[in-house]
């Protein structure tokens, strides 16, 4: 059997009013899931390697790719939650460091069989993002359903580009931002 492990999404940059207009929306045409404080380091690897702590679980987590890609594997361990600070340590004792912090707000809804997070990240912005988790043959397809969706709610896309140039800012001045 071919597990779903590949993570597809599409995002864009809000304003704040756009954020609160969507909070609303999904409230009332989606199905509310959750709001959860997440806090996430980025460690320096050569892959996409994070541990996060939300208000429930830590989460111990690697990424294929590059960030901001459209496709991605994702491979995640979850533990309790007082046992981020042990990941913390692990990963340091390994030789890792931890190259960003993150302080993100999150709301969770389910929209039409789509994962759709409403987020505020301290520093960095508010974001939309859709996601559907699929196997490798049908994520391009997926890719689309998902922009279509997006388009649908009146929001264009934010390109790679601009996610990456945002990213690097906030990689080089986190500690001033948060």
């Amino acid at each position: 059997m071919i597990k779903k492990n590949i993570e597809v999404e599409i995002r864009s940059f809000l304003t704040k009013k756009q954020y609160e207009n969507f909070l609303k929306y999904f409230k009332k045409k989606g199905k509310f899931l959750e709001k959860e404080n997440q806090i996430t380091y980025y460690f320096s690897s050569p892959k996409d390697l994070r541990i996060q702590k939300t208000d429930k679980v830590s989460k111990l987590w690697l990424k294929s790719g590059k960030i901001h890609q459209k496709f991605r594997e994702d491979i995640v361990v979850e533990c309790g939650k007082k046992d981020f600070k042990k990941l913390e340590k692990l990963l340091q004792n390994l030789g890792f460091k931890v190259k960003i912090k993150w302080f993100r707000k999150r709301n969770n809804f389910l929209w039409k069989g789509i994962k759709v997070s409403v987020d505020f990240t301290k520093g960095y912005g508010y974001i939309i993002e859709l996601e559907k988790i699929t196997k490798e043959k049908g994520k391009e397809k997926v890719f689309q359903y998902l922009a279509g969706k997006l388009k649908g709610l009146g929001i264009k896309p934010t390109s790679k580009k601009k996610f990456d140039k945002k990213f690097n800012y906030y990689r080089n001045n986190w500690k001033k931002l948060i």
